[in-house]
């Protein structure tokens, strides 16, 4: 009876534990899309994504007067596209949503897009 018990009690818990790893990865795991797009006019570095990033990263994440992940360059933007893609469109209230707090405006949705046809247009300057 005692070994009866310990098998149920431990189905039950082995039960709770996957029941609770499920609801934890569908609740957090909110789909980001963060696919490039290929088709739709020409998007370039210095007229369309250097003045975005500067009304909505800076000063955190330019040097001089930012302490984060520098976003000011080109270069850097382009090293960290899937971590930016995927930071601007989370939901506001979880604690990696950037821009942090909403101090800067966020990105619009065809600027995310914008973004994105970017990336799939090869990161032209």
């Amino acid at each position: 009876m005692n070994k009866l018990f310990n098998l149920k009690s431990l189905s039950t818990f082995s039960f709770f534990l996957v029941a609770t790893l499920v609801l934890q990865t569908c609740g957090s795991a909110k789909s980001v899309d963060s696919g490039y797009i290929t088709t739709g006019p020409a998007v370039s570095y210095e007229t369309d994504i250097s003045p975005m990033m500067t009304r909505s990263c800076a000063p955190c994440h330019f040097p001089e007067e930012g302490k984060k992940q520098p976003l000011n360059t080109l270069e850097s933007v382009k090293e960290h596209i899937d971590d930016i893609l995927v930071r601007v469109q989370l939901p506001e209230s979880n604690f990696k949503y950037m821009p942090f707090k909403s101090k800067k405006p966020a990105l619009t949705a065809d600027e995310i897009t914008m973004l994105k046809r970017w990336a799939g247009q090869g990161f032209p300057k």
